[in-house]
C-alpha cells in the first residue's frame, strides 16, 4: 500500500514539473513561420481619408520615395488629384 502512494506522489510530481517546463519553454520560444503569417495583419493608416485598414487588403502607391497605402483605388486617386494640384501651383 505504501508503495502505491509513493508511486502515485512520484506521478504527480512528474506531470506537475512536466507542465511547468512546457509553460516555460512555450513563452520563450521564436516566432514559427505560421505565427509570423498570423502577425502580418499591420494596420495603416490612409494618408488622404485618415481611415486605419489592414495593411494586406491595401492599394499601394510610391510616391516621392514612400511606399503609401490606402484604403481603397478611390482614396488614392483623389491623393493623386490633391498632388496634381499642389504641385502646379
Amino acid at each position: 500500500m505504501r508503495l502505491l502512494i509513493l508511486l502515485a506522489v512520484i506521478y504527480l510530481c512528474f506531470r506537475m514539473i512536466k507542465s511547468w517546463i512546457r509553460q516555460n519553454s512555450t513563452s520563450q520560444r521564436p516566432l514559427s513561420s505560421t505565427q509570423v503569417a498570423e502577425l502580418d495583419d499591420v494596420m495603416e493608416k490612409d494618408p488622404f481619408c485618415e481611415v486605419y485598414f489592414p495593411k494586406k487588403d491595401g492599394v499601394h502607391l510610391k510616391f516621392d520615395g514612400k511606399d503609401l497605402y490606402f484604403c481603397g483605388n478611390e482614396c488614392r486617386d483623389k491623393f493623386i488629384v490633391e498632388q496634381s494640384k499642389f504641385e502646379k501651383e
